[in-house]
């Protein structure tokens, strides 16, 4: 069972209610995941626990948010996709998440630090081509995952979630 750490903002959001952690990790680990407003529209960044590595999604009404293990899934496989992972390692990270993962409470306030620091690049990135509709959330995603971060002793989070992937193999 994996988790998704959610904000209060995303569960008030989802209609749900949060169960604190058993702190169980199953294969490459759990995420956090916020809701952010930008450009006056509904998105959802998720960032995995260990190596910050995340995936933004945009333009979420309120019936894809309260499927967010849908929705992270889908954001799941096609940014592993743009990274070229191979289509059978893809479907292998897949099977560890489809249908498995619980919501908690998020524990880490180190991470949410870091991911307020994604959201000011978010809208950094907004505001500089003048609309959300403008950015391409292929590159935004490359963008943000090849950050280095002080969290992560200044590693970039996109080669900390590749190397994690490649121990899982090994």
């Amino acid at each position: 069972m994996s988790y998704i750490y959610c904000t209060q903002k995303l569960a008030k959001e989802m209609g749900i209610k949060l169960s604190p952690s058993t702190r169980q990790q199953v294969g490459l680990g759990n995420w956090y995941a916020n809701l952010l407003r930008v450009d006056r529209r509904k998105c959802v960044l998720f960032t995995h626990e260990q190596t910050l590595y995340s995936l933004f999604v945009a333009n979420l009404k309120k019936p894809a948010i309260q499927r967010l293990d849908e929705i992270f899934v889908e954001a799941l496989s096609d940014q592993l996709k743009q990274e070229k992972f191979s289509l059978n390692l893809i479907e292998e990270i897949l099977e560890e998440y489809e249908g498995k993962i619980e919501y908690a409470k998020t524990e880490s306030r180190s991470l949410l630090g870091s991911m307020n620091d994604f959201a000011h690049l978010i809208k950094a990135e907004v505001n500089f081509h003048k609309s959300l509709e403008n950015v391409d959330p292929d590159i935004l995603g490359k963008r943000l995952n090849r950050t280095p971060f002080s969290a992560i002793n200044f590693e970039y989070p996109q080669t900390l979630f590749r190397s994690r992937i490649e121990q899982r193999l090994n």
